[in-house]
């Protein structure tokens, strides 16, 4: 298809039309990459219609600029004067001739000017629109892709627990044989078995999700299978950002801070433009008036229009653009405040997970792996019983699933970032997903819920859809 082959080169191209305090703004914070998702970003980039429909507002108003600030074409008029009725008088009498003259409409000084700076602006917030489209699709895409990397270390931690399951039962086997052990702790490790495989049917069908999103985002098959290499652990743990450098970053490279500032500074060129309005519109015009045998005659004169029943209609046009180009202003300013708001909420989102992740690093995984080893160690011998294995199995995977979803909510975190996004991000609690529960393990007693294969911790949604800031 067409569409489908549009060079990136051409939204490449499109981008770098930006203003000039775009293209001077800072790069975007790194998010770690890999070679898959580096070839997924670039098809979905030179592939999604969304960001072609931008490209293609962007450059019908980049052509609005020069036809604005054009002269009106000039009118020719063709006509004859004859005395009386009863022949061609040219040539013949001297009031009797034909007529060809030349009118040029010609707007009041600073008019064209004017009204191609109006044009300008509104070519600048396209390109912003531009700007959040490209921003947005790479932010969709990655936030797809640690997905699907999550549901497969998930499917691998669903294998993990399944081996443990299966050495947990061969243990409640030997002792119920010898006659150490009731027949339910045999029957429950065997259920807990089968219920893995509801949960891995439940994490399957997540995965097969994830594939169709970013298939979707980057114009292929739904069903196209898509190949990693890596996993959550693999993408690491994003820095800790400086607080200034973050928001002077955030508010460089901000497309609705840039369409806000390219508005306001629009509805300024359009209150200059009406207040301009006010004076009359110039016509010059030059006719030349051949009589066949009799010397021609040639004309000139100059009209002027006389503003007198727009008077009102220029008076509220003034206030109209004023009060826009307020707006503009005080959304441009709204959206500065929450974009460092949304800074500082992110960041402390992504220290407390910083916490949570090095907690995990250094006590939580060594410990609880070592629980279930010496758990099933001592239930062999008897010093414990079966429900305390089913706790220590359900503590271990909620530990090791915890950290995959912390690692994958400051993933999402830095994603944020680098989209320079308007939403808003809540604290995560201990041990806590951003926007969702992290799926505990597997099923356990004394209250611990069964919930592998549930959905993974939800990532922030893109702001494809910001509000739009007043008089935007």
């Amino acid at each position: 298809m067409r569409a489908r082959a549009l060079p990136v080169a051409i939204i490449a191209l499109a981008v770098s039309a930006s203003p000039a305090a775009l293209a001077a703004a800072p790069a975007a914070p790194a998010v770690p990459s890999d070679p898959v998702l580096a070839r997924l970003v670039e098809e979905a980039i030179a592939s999604r219609p969304e960001l072609r429909e931008a490209v293609a507002t962007a450059r019908a108003e980049h052509e609005r600029v020069p036809q604005v600030g054009a002269l009106p074409d000039p009118v020719l008029t063709l006509g004859i004067q004859n005395d009386g009725f009863n022949g061609l008088q040219i040539g013949k009498k001297e009031t009797s001739w034909w007529q060809v003259m030349i009118t040029q409409g010609l707007p009041w000084p600073g008019k064209r000017g004017l009204r191609s700076d109006v044009a300008r602006q509104s070519a600048a917030v396209a390109e912003a629109g531009v700007s959040r489209a490209r921003l947005s699709t790479e932010a969709d895409v990655r936030r797809a892709y640690v997905d699907l990397l999550l549901t497969r270390d998930r499917l691998g931690l669903l294998g993990r627990l399944d081996a443990l399951w299966q050495k947990s039962a061969g243990i409640a086997q030997t002792r119920y044989e010898t006659g150490e052990a009731a027949q339910s702790d045999v029957l429950r490790a065997q259920l807990e078995q089968v219920r893995l495989r509801q949960r891995r049917w439940a994490l399957e069908a997540q995965e097969r999700a994830s594939i169709q999103a970013l298939n979707r985002l980057r114009g292929r098959p739904l069903d196209e299978p898509i190949a990693t290499t890596a996993g959550v652990r693999d993408l690491g743990v994003p820095a800790l950002r400086d607080p200034e450098a973050a928001a002077a970053d955030a508010l460089a490279r901000s497309p609705e801070l840039a369409s806000a500032r390219a508005s306001a500074e629009r509805a300024e060129r359009q209150e200059a433009l009406a207040r301009r309005e006010r004076y009359p519109d110039l016509a010059v015009s030059a006719a030349i008036m051949p009589r066949g045998a009799i010397e021609p005659m040639w004309a000139a004169s100059v009209s002027i229009g006389l503003p007198v029943w727009s008077s009102r209609k220029q008076g509220r046009a003034v206030a109209e653009s004023k009060a826009r180009a307020e707006a503009g202003s005080c959304g441009a300013e709204w959206i500065e405040q929450t974009l460092q708001l949304r800074v500082a909420e992110r960041r402390s989102a992504l220290a407390a997970l910083l916490d949570s992740i090095q907690l995990y690093r250094e006590g939580l995984l060594v410990q609880s792996s070592a629980t279930v080893e010496s758990t099933l160690a001592q239930y062999r011998v008897g010093k414990v019983t079966f429900a305390s294995v089913l706790e220590a199995n359900a503590g271990y995977v909620n530990d090791e699933d915890g950290f995959l979803a912390a690692l994958a909510d400051a993933q999402r975190l830095a994603i944020l970032d680098a989209e320079v996004s308007l939403e808003a991000v809540a604290v995560p609690g201990a041990g806590g997903a951003i926007g969702g529960g992290a799926i505990p393990g597997a099923g356990a007693t004394g209250g611990t819920t069964s919930a592998m294969g549930a959905a993974p911790a939800a990532a922030a949604p893109a702001p494809t859809a910001a509000p739009a800031a007043p008089g935007m």
